[in-house]
């Protein structure tokens, strides 16, 4: 139960830590929302990803960044600067709002996890708002913090449905398992199979019919890179695990030591 306990608590503190939507809002709808849920709303299209040096930095200075301008519709109901907006599976502030477009710094952390940085004009993105807190998730719990970049190293169609054989890193492939979630380019999927023997280290997943039409990934062929988040729950079972376990072992060798005290008094 206290390992449960933990992961619950885990969970709950995660939850609050993105905190609540400012209260300047485009719309008159309700837009205080909390994480994603990996169910794509819609595919945008790159307008410009270019490197600025006349970034404003907290103290007024000004600094070298990366910013991505993004078009969409769908994404931009209810939008406000500073809103989290899931592109590619990577959670992104707007800071700025203009039409049927958006703009969204790249730090530094962002491009060395993902291939956000190699897009280029014309490109489509995934693109999901953040959601509704307490309300339905057909998905699964996306924070959009991504993990680490896959590739893919095989393709294949099985009837209706559309099959993907990605590699990835073997520290990341330890979160995946079989029927479990992942998320991919922002995509909340099924895992189908994996293999981690060193020299596999991969996983399968498969798209149905719908969502084939729905986001970009039928679009990338063998080679394509994959931005992958792991089930955010597997990392914090693993956490909690972690915290415990030098007090099983430490229980574990008490016993031992009472069970061979008492081996011993019975011989005598």
């Amino acid at each position: 139960m206290r390992v449960l306990d933990s992961v619950l608590a885990s969970l709950s503190l995660a939850g609050v830590s993105y905190g609540f939507a400012p209260t300047t809002h485009r719309t008159s709808k309700t837009t205080a929302r909390n994480m994603f849920t990996g169910i794509v709303e819609e595919m945008g299209t790159v307008v410009n990803l270019e490197e600025r040096d006349d970034m404003t930095l907290w103290d007024g200075s000004k600094g070298k960044g990366t910013e991505l301008t993004v078009e969409g519709k769908v994404v931009l109901d209810g939008a406000y600067l500073g809103c989290s907006i899931c592109v590619n599976g990577v959670c992104l502030t707007a800071t700025e709002l203009e039409g049927e477009s958006f703009k969204v710094g790249l730090a530094p952390e962002t491009l060395r996890r993902t291939y956000l940085g190699d897009l280029k004009s014309g490109d489509s993105v995934n693109l999901e708002r953040a959601s509704e807190i307490g309300g339905r998730n057909s998905g699964h719990f996306v924070q959009g913090h991504v993990d680490g970049v896959g590739s893919i190293i095989d393709r294949w169609v099985d009837e209706d449905s559309l099959f993907f054989k990605v590699k990835v890193a073997p520290e990341l492939l330890r979160y995946i398992v079989p029927k479990g979630f992942v998320a991919i380019d922002g995509t909340s999927l099924t895992v189908c199979e994996v293999d981690s023997r060193v020299d596999e280290s991969w996983f399968t997943f498969m798209l149905v019919e719908y969502t084939q039409k729905k986001i970009i990934i039928p679009g990338k062929d063998v080679g394509g890179l994959l931005n992958i988040e792991v089930d955010v729950l597997g990392k914090y079972s693993e956490s909690a695990l972690a915290a415990i376990m030098p007090r099983i072992e430490e229980l574990e060798a008490k016993v031992q030591s009472l069970e061979e005290k008492l081996a011993e008094a019975e011989a005598k």
